[in-house]
């Protein structure tokens, strides 16, 4: 069988597959529905892997009854503590799909997509938020990113669940006054904040903090105090998440790459990111921060090149595709359905 990886970029809104050959090449690629394991049960969310990666075969016109690929390379949303690394590289490697596997959480994904070596550290702030980061000698620094249990802030889910909040609060006086409240009301459709947390408590209407988060910005763009201290306190949480990731692995004085992405921050243009780099490199002067510009499931296939021991040349053939705007197959998998 030649060479092949299969990489696998989960996450919590959207699952991507790519299967590369060796030499780097793509093969196959396809998109579908988010379906972390952890999120929606270990079979639900390894069928709709599986099937999106028995479309990247068809895709790229292989057997049935031949293996998928050599290699796995899985980065996976929920992934957060090295058991729930070994649960899912048990179950996956069950499935058959190639001979050896790796996975990991999505975030080194980021990373590795982000730079030539994998060194150095990635912040991804999209539903959620988490950093990790790798040294020169191959030592790694990560957070739990389990939520506010393990002393986690940040996110759209976050910044959008305290849009909701403050909104409430300037309604009812408890708060500042905020023209949060108004936007709210507006995405809404209701004269009142309340009228709205009552259709949420009743189950009426949904709760998606992850809609309201946009709202933050646009409010704090026209100088809202309250949502300006949102967005304020993005930037010092991005910034914690780095330089503490630097400290831990001896990088305050390396130049390395601080590598950011996610929904939250490549969707606000400067905003996040030229605060956060001013102060990042207060603390770092050497560092490199910057934005990822492939995605991170071109980290994953270019892990899983590393652990084939494929050529230089086949990363910088990665690449240049996506650089070129490749396009990606939308798959019709059905997370709900699977299982």
């Amino acid at each position: 069988m030649t060479d092949r990886v299969l990489a696998i970029d989960g996450g919590n809104s959207k699952t991507a597959v790519l299967l590369v050959d060796a030499d780097g090449k793509v093969l196959a690629q396809v998109r579908g529905p988010g379906a972390p394991p952890q999120t929606v049960g270990m079979k639900r969310g390894l069928d709709v892997f599986e099937e999106l990666a028995r479309e990247a075969a068809a895709l790229a016109g292989l057997s049935p009854d031949e293996p998928i690929a050599s290699h796995t390379a899985a980065y996976l949303a929920g992934a957060d503590l090295p058991r729930e690394e070994e649960d899912l590289t048990r179950e996956i490697t069950k499935r058959g799909w190639s001979t050896t596997t790796f996975v990991g959480n999505d975030t080194f994904a980021l990373l590795r997509a982000g730079t030539n070596s994998g060194v150095g550290v990635a912040v991804v702030c999209g539903a959620g938020i988490n950093a990790v980061g790798v040294a020169h000698d191959g030592r790694t620094h990560r957070f739990p990113a389990l939520g506010a249990i393990s002393g986690d802030w940040g996110g759209g889910g976050q910044l959008g669940n305290d849009a909701l909040w403050h909104a409430v609060r300037a309604e009812d006086g408890r708060g500042e006054p905020t023209e949060l409240l108004p936007a709210l009301l507006a995405h809404y459709d209701e004269s009142s904040i309340l009228k709205v947390v009552e259709k949420i408590h009743f189950e009426e209407i949904a709760l998606d903090p992850h809609a309201l988060c946009p709202l933050v910005f646009e409010v704090a763009a026209r100088g809202d105090a309250v949502a300006l201290a949102q967005v304020e306190r993005l930037v010092e949480e991005i910034v914690l998440l780095s330089t503490v990731s630097l400290r831990k692995l001896d990088l305050m004085d390396e130049p390395v790459d601080i590598v950011l992405g996610g929904g939250v921050i490549t969707n606000t243009g400067d905003v996040v990111v030229g605060p956060v780099r001013e102060r990042v490199l207060e603390a770092a002067p050497l560092a490199q921060v910057r934005v990822v510009d492939v995605p991170p499931v071109v980290g994953a296939a270019l892990a899983g090149l590393d652990t084939i021991g494929a050529s230089p040349g086949a990363e910088l053939r990665l690449r240049s595709a996506y650089h070129d705007h490749l396009p990606a197959t939308e798959s019709t998998v059905d997370v709900m359905a699977s299982g």
